[in-house]
């Protein structure tokens, strides 16, 4: 017997979202949810993928936030600090 489904849904995204993908995504089930037309069933669907995605972008945050601080270490490799004696950081601002 042969199966119709050759390709395994689940397996077509291997990879994981780009933060701005991850971001409009969350923006989507946003606005989903904020509707209140989803069952409870899709809700908490909805949910676990927001929750999940939310991660994802915490980590690129993250990533980058590292990323800067390495860019912004002065020629003698040491971090730029602040008078507070962190390292100095720029705002990261996310388009809406």
């Amino acid at each position: 017997m042969t199966n119709s489904k050759n390709q395994n849904p689940s397996n077509e995204k291997t990879t994981s979202p780009s933060f701005e993908e991850a971001f409009e995504r969350l923006e989507t089930i946003l606005d989903q949810m904020n509707r209140g037309t989803v069952s409870l069933e899709e809700s908490l669907k909805l949910y676990e993928e927001a929750d999940h995605l939310i991660t994802t972008c915490s980590q690129r945050l993250n990533e980058a936030e590292r990323r800067i601080e390495i860019l912004s270490k002065n020629r003698k490799g040491e971090l730029i600090l602040n008078s507070e004696n962190q390292p100095t950081t720029e705002e990261f601002n996310v388009p809406l």
